[in-house]
């Protein structure tokens, strides 16, 4: 059985599949590479592919071998200004990741491909699923991180509430010298009640869009933080915020 094989056609369409993957790694690793850099990457990796394809090999499994090797090291390396090897592995293992995404969401529209321009549309459009999907991915992981459960002990009672840890927070009571977590006023209410609401000092500080102002300030007997690690704060400041915590 023989095929009649358009090594242009072959060039140009896995020069655009490298070009995308390679914008994925790059994506995904946050390298430094420019788009010049990683176009280059993408014809290297093309035309050593042309290269395998049109050498007569007579093993099939070295052809696959090539591919696996070669020609994605290279591509990798060009592309991507890849230096450490553990920056390379990395590197390598997010590279069949995005082509094993773009590949899959290529294949559901394999059968309206009529055209070389038909297979570039729909490869661009399978780049920014990808990256939508990596994208949401991360916000989630993100999320996860700094969102925690926080347990309010005053009295007897316990009250359970969800906690986002702000590494951005350094709001701290001036006398005292004592680091402020901020609560939103509806929860400080059902916590502490009117009553306990107008026995508050209160403390100056800044946010983004508000140059001064101040803040009421109430203190519970203990805090405990369940996330990744585990916290307990002893007699710790709660701010109420006027506005929602976000």
């Amino acid at each position: 059985m023989y095929y009649e094989l358009y090594v242009d056609v072959l060039f140009l369409v896995n020069f655009m599949m490298d070009y995308f993957v390679l914008l994925l790694v790059r994506k995904f690793l946050s390298c430094s590479a420019t788009h010049g850099r990683v176009c280059l990457g993408a014809i290297v990796g093309s035309f050593l592919t042309c290269t395998v394809v049109i050498l007569p090999i007579p093993y099939p499994w070295i052809k696959v071998m090539l591919f696996h090797t070669l020609v994605n090291t290279c591509m990798v390396r060009v592309g991507l200004k890849i230096k450490t090897i553990r920056a390379f592995v990395k590197s390598f293992i997010m590279l069949y990741i995005g082509s094993f995404l773009l590949g899959g969401i290529m294949e559901v529209f394999q059968p309206y491909v009529k055209s070389v321009s038909v297979i570039l549309a729909i490869g661009l459009g399978a780049y920014y699923i990808v990256l939508g999907i990596w994208k949401f991915i991360s916000y989630v992981q993100r999320w996860n991180q700094y969102r925690c459960n926080v347990e309010l002990y005053l009295g007897n009672q316990m009250y359970e509430i969800k906690g986002i840890i702000d590494t951005g927070n350094s709001l701290r009571d001036p006398a005292s010298d004592r680091p402020v977590s901020v609560l939103d006023k509806k929860t400080a209410r059902r916590i502490w009640g009117i009553e306990a609401m107008e026995q508050v000092h209160y403390i100056p500080y800044r946010s983004v869009g508000k140059e001064a102002g101040v803040l009421p300030v109430l203190e519970v007997e203990r805090m405990c933080i369940r996330g990744e690690k585990n916290y307990s704060v002893e007699r710790p400041l709660i701010g109420i915020s006027e506005e929602e915590i976000s």
